[in-house]
């Protein structure tokens, strides 16, 4: 058995999403505050604490509460759960039979939901009202949501109620269970553990770090204490118990006497005697401490003296093996499925642990099952983090993106807040955006293409507010230098600088049109002569056209005098999410008021718009001017196409420069659209 899928509907910004799970390990990805620890959060409260607070309901809810308080005719939301599984029918029938709403009918998946409602809802209305007074302007003091999130009061009034999930032709249909018949089953079938986030390794009070040697005893009692292991160890303890009874006799012997003066006791009562109580797991929980040993010169350093990292890792690792083999020994009744949370493993681990993260973890898992002769009965694994480290090492399909937006019952024009969460699998994710002109890519080369480069490169794209896609190494090297000169508030938004080339922008559309993420497309317009075989020349040549597929593909032109009648409107696409940034004519005035130069690349139009600069050679190049516009025009075009000309040199001549020098105007424009994007666009402040 399996966990397939999991639909939440208003709990906290999950307000309504469906997560699917992989037979293996998930990976639940996003910025900060877009629902991962909340989806975690759900399995804790819905399947092991059931201690919900007020808060845990949707922002968008807590009015509808309100609402139903001033005896207004509202429903009373609840929060749900449903789950489903893959159930094998020749072996599991018997687990799951009530939940198995047709017993003539072979199924092969199973359902079951959770709801959290008030179970008195007039009750709940009666007794608010006649404990929380009126004030003067006849309001009451506290609203129904401040009066439920009192201690007590929710347990008081809500409950969680069972159902069995059917699937049908139009959805799924329900049908009530028993309460403690659902609990049973429920037990029967998942067992979920969880490695939390706070894992508090810090080393603040060193004395007291032993956090370690605490797992170690923890994983002692709960998983070693077979017979023979017990045997062993208490003849050990057996025999220091001895010793330190007679240790403690000497040592004690003048404080005994003192309390025997004392008549403590009397005369007539048995004599006082300290004696050693050890057992193995006592003396492993509270007086043992994990050492590091130095295997050449056996020197020993406490549990507190070694990196959070290594700590981090060993903690893991140990939490990791308990769950796993806590559910693999379970004897009666095992739970047909795990399934282990671990949040936030990248704590304090270089990116090379980093990397390695998830398959130590399932080497962790192998080496437990052979230890146990388990055969390969595997949990699920599932991950959330922001590190692109333990991303680059899925494959693609098995992420879950979390993507903060708008809740629904919010005014999706003027709202300002970002209350809610979607969950996009990547699963489910299909190359299919259609270019300017109407043409379909190749979705199986286009995906091949994204897991290849993704894993290669750029995996922090899902932890981004946005993308800029780039051509090479000279826009990276200068993009810092030119948004701190056009468009500074970017340097405190996350993004990711995508080096894509000319010619790949484009098979970055369906992907980051998917997830949400606005991006800015900056290019070259590279133009060519059609009537010379299509060889680069200058972009004023009349009848130019430009050879770059991704202007083609986003604005489905390519004669250069069409692409510069572009407005900005023009140049913004997909759904007003894209801005596709490419060399305009540059204003040249140090030859005269209305000279032009077109630049065909990002060198080119550097030195047009700080012409005057590089003429005095406050910026330095290997130009030689004339001071004629023509002559200079063909001259620069000449030099930067040519192959001795070195762009990754210029870039850094540039940022090294004591002399200012212009954002290239076609850049500073796409750059300034982006912050206004971000900038206007609803902020995040709901937390998970």
């Amino acid at each position: 058995m399996k966990l397939k899928r999991v639909c939440l509907n208003n709990f906290r910004r999950l307000e309504s999403v469906e997560i699917d799970f992989e037979g293996r390990e998930t990976l639940f990805v996003g910025p900060n505050n877009c629902g991962k620890t909340s989806a975690t959060t759900a399995f804790k409260l819905f399947l092991k604490t059931r201690q919900f607070k007020i808060h845990d309901f949707s922002s968008s809810q807590i009015n509808l509460i309100d609402n139903f308080g001033k005896g207004e005719v509202v429903s009373f939301p609840a929060i749900k759960m449903d789950m489903w599984f893959i159930i094998d029918p020749d072996t599991e029938y018997g687990r799951v039979i009530n939940l198995i709403p047709q017993l003539t009918t072979l199924i092969t998946n199973v359902g079951i939901r959770i709801e959290l409602v008030v179970f008195d809802k007039e009750k709940l209305k009666k007794e608010y009202q006649e404990i929380v007074p009126v004030n003067e302007q006849g309001e009451r003091t506290k609203s129904l949501s401040e009066y439920l999130s009192a201690p007590g009061n929710m347990s008081k009034y809500l409950q969680l109620r069972y159902f069995v999930l059917e699937e049908t032709d139009q959805d799924y249909a329900i049908h009530h269970l028993d309460a403690d018949e659902a609990r049973k089953t429920l037990s029967s079938i998942l067992r979920v553990d969880f490695v939390d986030a706070q894992r508090n390794m810090d080393d603040q009070e060193l004395a007291k770090s032993n956090k370690l040697s605490s797992a170690f005893g923890a994983y002692y009692k709960n998983n070693l204490q077979q017979p023979e292991i017990n045997e062993e160890a208490n003849r050990v303890i057996d025999e220091n118990n001895q010793n330190l009874s007679d240790h403690y006799e000497t040592s004690f012997s003048g404080l005994m006497g003192i309390l025997g003066n004392l008549g403590v006791p009397s005369v007539n009562d048995r004599s006082l005697r300290l004696v050693s109580s050890l057992s193995p797991e006592t003396a492993l929980q509270g007086n043992t401490e994990l050492l590091y040993i130095d295997n050449e010169s056996q020197h020993q350093l406490p549990e507190a003296y070694n990196g959070l990292g290594f700590k981090n890792l060993v903690y893991i690792a140990i939490q990791v093996s308990h769950f796993y083999l806590q559910w693999i020994t379970t004897e009666n009744s095992r739970p047909l499925c795990q399934l282990i949370f671990i949040e936030e493993p990248e704590v304090h681990l270089h990116s090379q642990v980093q990397q390695t993260f998830i398959a130590n973890v399932w080497a962790i898992i192998s080496d437990v099952a052979k230890n146990q002769d388990e055969q390969r009965k595997e949990p699920q694994l599932c991950i959330t983090t922001h590190s692109s480290h333990i991303l680059d090492k899925i494959e693609f399909e098995k992420v879950r993106y979390f993507k903060r937006c708008l809740s629904d019952n919010q005014d999706q024009v003027n709202a300002r807040i970002l209350n809610s969460s979607r969950v996009l699998s990547m699963r489910s994710f299909s190359p299919d955006s259609t270019s300017a002109n109407g043409d379909m890519p190749d979705k199986t080369e286009v995906l091949k293409f994204l897991k290849k480069y993704l894993r290669i490169t750029h995996c922090d794209l899902f932890f981004a507010d946005a993308a800029i896609l780039i051509e090479g190494a000279a826009e990276k090297l200068l993009l810092p230098e030119m948004i701190k000169k056009s468009a500074p508030s970017l340097e405190h938004n996350y993004i990711t600088t995508l080096e894509v080339g000319g010619a790949y922008a484009s098979r970055f559309a369906g992907l980051l049109e998917f997830l949400g993420v606005p991006y800015l497309v900056i290019t070259d317009i590279d133009s060519v002569d059609p009537e010379a075989s299509r060889k680069a020349c200058m972009a004023n040549l009349d009848g130019a056209v430009t050879s770059n597929s991704s202007i083609k593909y986003f604005l489905n032109k390519d004669k250069i005098s069409d692409l510069i009648e572009l407005t900005q409107d023009d140049v913004i696409v997909a759904d007003k999410q894209a801005f596709i940034s490419f060399q305009g004519p540059s204003l040249t005035t140090c030859y005269g008021e209305n000279v032009l130069m077109h630049g065909r690349t990002l060198e080119e139009t550097i030195i047009y718009e700080n012409i005057a600069a590089f003429r005095n050679s406050d910026l330095e190049s290997e130009i030689e001017f004339t001071g004629n516009a023509e002559d200079d025009h063909k001259m620069i075009f000449e030099e930067v196409k040519s192959s001795s000309f070195k762009k990754t040199e210029f870039a850094i001549n540039l940022i090294v420069s004591e002399s200012g020098w212009n954002t290239p105007k076609y850049i500073a424009d796409g750059l300034q659209w982006l912050e206004g994007k971000l900038n206007s666009k609803p902020v995040n402040e709901e937390t998970e």
